[in-house]
């Protein structure tokens, strides 16, 4: 009786041992199905990532190609769109001049001003902005009192007393609220590369901080030309369109729509700056999920 007893006791941890390992290989199945579902979304969202990036490397090179195809800055286009079709993807394109933004490196402290007014600050909240945007860039002279640092003190961080690198660094210039920076960033760049701007593609928020410190004419503006119709009335008689040049920069920003044929979408914005033969451009910045912005200045209330 013992002996039999022994037995079934020896077939019942044998069950439930291999009642286990079933367990275990089950588990081990599910974690390895998983395993292998997440990675088949990785290598999608991969594949994806890659076609987006070759489809705007498309976009940019073809755009480069045109600009350079066209020749000397007097004949390149300052603005111009496109579309094409790749990998079962519409791709539309979008190239402007970085000469429509107003430079943050360049821009005097009273078109800064005017700029910001007409945006939504009030006068003197708008001059005290662009005094803080020329202290940022600016480095105090060797032996003086360096005044603007000392604003920076409590927010535990000093001022780069340098060039801006990118537009995203208005945020951390002091005083300038959240509200002011999101409506003054589709209007700036550090890419224009000249105090100037090209007022035949330039937004009225921007012509009309320039037309404010300059006091130019309806049709003319430090030597820029004036697009008639965006900014001068419809009025028979004024004079006609002045051929002063426009400025110029080397860089363009280039905006790639993207429609697949599955009905994703995405948008990238790349900033290039033309080059010579050896190096026709290099890329100075690229963004993708770009949202486009409401670029409409906020009225204030009287």
């Amino acid at each position: 009786m013992r002996l039999s007893f022994d037995q079934g006791s020896q077939r019942g941890f044998v069950i439930v041992a291999v009642l286990w390992i079933l367990m275990a290989l089950s588990s081990l199945v599910m974690v390895f199905a998983l395993y292998l579902s997440a990675s088949a979304r990785a290598m999608a969202i991969e594949d994806t990532e890659l076609q987006n990036e070759a489809l705007v490397s498309a976009g940019v090179e073809l755009t480069a190609y045109q600009l350079i195809l066209a020749g000397d800055d007097d004949k390149r286009p300052v603005q111009g769109t496109f579309h094409f079709r790749m990998d079962d993807a519409n791709v539309g394109v979008t190239f402007t001049s970085e000469a429509a933004r107003i430079d943050l490196n360049y821009a005097s402290k009273d078109v800064l001003a005017a700029f910001f007014a007409g945006i939504g600050a009030d006068k003197d909240a708008a001059n005290e902005d662009a005094e803080r945007i020329v202290g940022w860039r600016t480095r105090p002279p060797a032996g003086s009192a360096d005044d603007e640092g000392a604003r920076y003190a409590a927010l535990g961080y000093p001022p780069r007393q340098s060039l801006f690198t990118h537009v995203d660094e208005l945020a951390l210039v002091a005083g300038l609220s959240p509200p002011l920076v999101e409506r003054a960033l589709p209007f700036v760049t550090v890419f224009n590369g000249s105090a100037d701007i090209d007022a035949n593609i330039a937004a009225p928020e921007v012509i009309a901080a320039f037309k404010k410190t300059t006091g130019a004419s309806r049709d003319t503006l430090g030597g820029m030309a004036l697009p008639n119709a965006s900014l001068a009335d419809a009025d028979p008689s004024a004079p006609p369109k002045s051929n002063a040049p426009a400025a110029k920069s080397p860089c363009y920003r280039v905006q790639a729509a993207i429609n697949f044929a599955d009905g994703r979408r995405s948008t990238s914005e790349v900033v290039i700056v033309l080059g010579d033969k050896s190096e026709p451009f290099r890329v100075m910045s690229w963004q993708d999920d770009v949202e486009p912005r409401d670029a409409r200045p906020v009225r204030r209330r009287s």
